[in-house]
């Protein structure tokens, strides 16, 4: 028996999404980027509240969140609604009180026997090897440009790598991240002067910002995209779009509506991978390829075959009236 204390409840989120997609693979997208910051947030959040309780009401399981104006990020569990239906997870409120043996949880006065608490309370960080004068931690912030490099060096000669929580892949963040790094230390790309990054730093310490209708209160947080652009704009692997819909529109639409893989990032510039377009093109096949170790030969149901014969015989009639 497990109970579950939360202080603020929470949207829990599955990583199987629908039809059996990988949750990131459809929504960390270009064009759910641009969709999600061309929305008002009010509208946002509802569409967000809306797709969490399509798989279950949060609010039946005791789950929904108590500050639904400026909900935080989700958790991604595909096995915590199993458990509490059947009773192996309770959720409760914040810990009151803690005993010898039990504790007690606020508005239930009863005293709950506990063998084992477990402490899901997250972590600090600080570099304990550097002076502040390097690295500067505030309320949980180091004063890094970009995540990545102290403002106040003369040189950019230390780079911190990973220390970022995207809503997306860390590892492919990470990767930019030292791309980034290995070319101002080249020389090849310039860091701003020591103004502009520490304004920048100070601007996401005091702006909250959000994406997928909630809120990034929480240092190191952020969208992937955004971020990623960044950095790929540093280093000039950002994809032109625009300039691609008359080259390679095939490719412009599948990176504008596609997932947001790291072929992208090897199209063009610094790094540049001549696989990248047909490893691009290809991803869905091999995102399944691992699933499907059967396969069943499809045939089209009647339906369909009725659908496209009166779509024909439609086609048919227009031309007939047209050339009448």
């Amino acid at each position: 028996q497990v109970l579950l204390s939360t202080t603020g409840g929470a949207w829990v989120f599955r990583r199987v999404f629908d039809s059996g997609y990988p949750w990131d693979m459809v929504i960390i997208t270009r064009f759910q980027t641009a969709f999600r910051n061309f929305l008002p947030t009010p509208i946002l959040t509802w569409l967000m509240e809306k797709k969490m309780n399509s798989w279950f009401n949060h609010a039946n399981y005791g789950l929904i969140p108590e500050n639904k104006i400026h909900p935080r990020e989700p958790v991604i569990n595909d096995e915590l609604p199993g458990r509490i239906i059947t009773g192996k997870v309770l959720i409760k409120p914040s810990i009151k009180e803690v005993k010898e043996n039990s504790v007690i949880f606020n508005n239930t006065p009863k005293e709950e026997p506990i063998d084992i608490i477990v402490f899901a309370t997250g972590y600090t960080f600080h570099f304990p090897f550097l002076d502040d004068s390097v690295v500067k931690v505030e309320d949980g912030q180091a004063s890094l440009y970009k995540y990545i490099f102290p403002t106040h060096l003369k040189k950019p000669t230390m780079a911190v790598i990973g220390l970022i929580k995207p809503l997306g892949s860390l590892l492919c963040t990470g990767e930019i991240q030292a791309r980034w790094v290995v070319q101002v230390l080249k020389g090849v790309s310039k860091l701003p002067p020591t103004s502009v990054m520490i304004e920048e730093v100070n601007e996401r310490k005091t702006n909250k910002h959000s994406g997928y209708g909630i809120e990034f209160s929480k240092p190191l947080e952020f969208d992937y995209i955004p971020y990623v652009d960044e950095l790929l704009t540093a280093i000039n692997a950002k994809p032109n779009l625009f300039s691609m819909l008359w080259t390679d529109p095939r490719l412009a639409l599948t990176i504008f509506f596609g997932p947001c893989t790291p072929y992208q990032f090897r199209l063009v510039g610094t790094g540049k991978w001549k696989g990248a377009r047909e490893a691009i093109m290809t991803q869905w096949d091999r995102t399944f390829k691992a699933t499907k170790t059967r396969t069943v030969q499809e045939s089209p149901s009647r339906f369909e075959i009725l659908l496209k014969l009166f779509s024909f015989l439609v086609f048919l009639v227009a031309v007939f009236l047209i050339f009448l």
